[in-house]
């Protein structure tokens, strides 16, 4: 866990979109044929596969609810009006909050095991973003940054976190 790979750490082959439009639909390559359609989620994992983080706003002006929200929600969890996207301005600098070390992750997980999941907050987003530390040692407080994989899984592992020093 302490080397970086160069190379993404992936098992087997990534997902693959099939649809686009209206939402983006994956076909996973498992022992069985599974199709997935991300639905009004499409903006979040199309942003991933740009190198982009986007989130979501409620922009009704009778909701009290005005907060980034990061995952992203379709619709606002208060009034229920679409959310807004906005795309988290680069680079993406968070904080570890906290962490544990996976040791065996289940089926389907498309990365190496084992590996330090973690949950960061970043600033200005109401909501704590989990995902995985590429290397390293994770610490509570520590700073990370975001970085993509160069070729898509059309997942969410298609981010990832690496130690950030200012």
């Amino acid at each position: 866990m302490g080397n970086r790979k160069d190379e993404a750490q992936f098992i087997g082959q990534p997902a693959k979109v099939i649809q686009t439009e209206p939402a983006m639909v994956v076909e996973w390559p498992r022992t069985f044929l599974h199709r997935h359609t991300y639905g009004k989620l499409t903006p979040f994992f199309k942003g991933l596969q740009e190198g982009r983080l986007l989130a979501t706003r409620c922009t009704n002006s009778k909701c009290s609810e005005n907060r980034l929200w990061l995952p992203a929600r379709a619709d606002c969890p208060d009034c229920h009006q679409p959310m807004d996207w906005e795309e988290i301005s680069h680079p993406v600098i968070g904080t570890i909050y906290t962490y544990t070390k996976v040791a065996y992750g289940g089926m389907g997980l498309e990365i190496s095991e084992p590996y330090w999941q973690i949950d960061v907050e970043l600033p200005g987003v109401c909501t704590i973003f989990k995902g995985w530390l590429r290397y390293g040692e994770p610490k509570i407080g520590m700073k990370v940054k975001a970085e993509f994989q160069k070729v898509p899984t059309n997942t969410i592992l298609n981010i990832y976190w690496v130690p950030y020093e200012e």
